[in-house]
């Protein structure tokens, strides 16, 4: 068996403070149901040997092996995930003083940032012995767990809401999983999801409800910085919130190139979410421990119908330990950058992503970005699965 080096440690909970041996399956934390985030043994890399390392790897996000969970390369279910492309923006409405670049995950093998933490829980479930996968989903997320699964040859079942656009459905069947449609939204997916699959000995692929997707996630900051040692370090990177592993991955990669002496300032990290499902912009601005459920939710980006996020004192922890914050935008503000972002800087952007590029003047009009600040717009997923008419139909437009 050939190894990843991997430095992983054990499984810890941030609520409670218990520890867990990292060899086994585990889910949610057994004493108090909070998230487990996986812990590694940094003192034993050698920080700037590695960093220079990093040049002769392939270009994908196990690059970073040391510091993802799979042990055994020949466990690693990689369809050439990772390092996508950071594109300059040049000038942007709205943005004047400040420069302005995308990190354009619609480049993944499955279209989106999903691909990060699948790639990386199903190799470490896999890994573990996990025999069957599944996971409530409100597109993009399902896609990607088909993917891997297939690639992985493991069972897979996606509980996707109604809603969720056909395009994303037909791709998770062309997969080979399993789709099962619920009504609601992702929250009522996940309650019959869980429901329908107790007893069944499948393994829970849900955000933040197992250790490992957060850590494929982490990638997305490690690249970050990777990619930008030459430059500079963005000052702030703007990042559509719906489940929120994305916040919590970025803030754990910043907090362990902290300690192991790359970094000295991680870049503020700001939550942008729909108007019509904000509840963590509302926590945040109410200076709350937890998100409290969101009423009524609504919004034409699915990825952003998450009204009670699972794990959220973890999301609220990362925007704040980075000294950032949280806007809302409305779904015709959506559309719009939508549109701006294809027709005038060439990038297909969905609807999540395209929320980031609506949140640059709000975010400069309240001094939350400065003149001369290098600002980073994380575009989620492509935009080629919707169809920007009918979405602008669904509006009344």
């Amino acid at each position: 068996m050939t190894e990843t080096g991997s430095l992983l440690r054990e499984l810890e909970c941030r609520a409670c403070c218990t520890s867990l041996d990292a060899a086994h399956l585990a889910s949610t934390c057994p004493t108090c149901g909070q998230a487990l985030f996986a812990t590694y043994a940094l003192e034993k890399l050698e920080a700037r040997a590695w960093l220079r390392s990093l040049a002769g790897r392939p270009s994908t996000l196990w690059r970073y092996r040391e510091l993802l969970p799979v042990r055994s390369a020949e466990r690693v279910v990689s369809l050439g995930e990772g390092l996508t492309p950071v594109v300059p923006l040049g000038e942007v409405d709205g943005a004047d003083g400040i420069t302005v670049s995308a990190k354009d995950d619609g480049a993944m093998p499955t279209g989106s940032f999903k691909a990060r933490g699948m790639s990386v829980a199903v190799s470490r479930a896999v890994e573990l012995g996990a025999r069957e996968l599944f996971v409530p989903s409100a597109g993009n997320a399902g896609v990607a767990l088909a993917a891997y699964a297939a690639r992985a040859s493991v069972p897979a079942r996606v509980y996707l809401p109604e809603r969720t656009p056909e395009g994303m459905k037909r791709a998770v069947r062309l997969y080979g999983a399993e789709v099962i449609e619920c009504p609601g939204t992702i929250r009522d997916a996940g309650e019959q999801g869980r429901a329908r699959e107790r007893g069944r000995g499948s393994f829970d692929m849900s955000t933040l409800r197992e250790p490992y997707r957060v850590e494929g996630k982490k990638t997305m900051g490690l690249e970050i910085f990777e990619q930008c040692a030459a430059e500079g370090m963005p000052e702030a990177i703007v990042y559509p919130t719906g489940g929120g592993t994305g916040l919590v991955g970025m803030a754990k990669a910043f907090a362990e190139l902290t300690a192991l002496g790359l970094l000295e300032r991680p870049p503020r990290l700001y939550a942008v979410q729909p108007d019509g499902c904000a509840p963590v912009v509302r926590a945040l601005a109410e200076g709350s421990a937890r998100v409290e459920p969101w009423a009524d939710p609504r919004t034409i980006a699915p990825g952003l119908l998450v009204p009670a996020p699972f794990s959220s004192e973890r999301i609220l922890e990362a925007v704040r330990m980075t000294r950032g914050g949280g806007v809302t935008v409305s779904d015709r503000e959506i559309l719009t950058a939508m549109r701006n972002l294809a027709r005038r800087h060439g990038i297909s952007a969905s609807p999540e992503g395209a929320a980031t590029y609506a949140a640059l003047p709000k975010l400069l009009d309240r001094k939350l970005l400065a003149p001369g600040e290098r600002v980073m717009l994380y575009i989620t997923g492509t935009g080629l699965p919707f169809s920007w008419e009918e979405l602008s139909r669904s509006l009344g437009e």
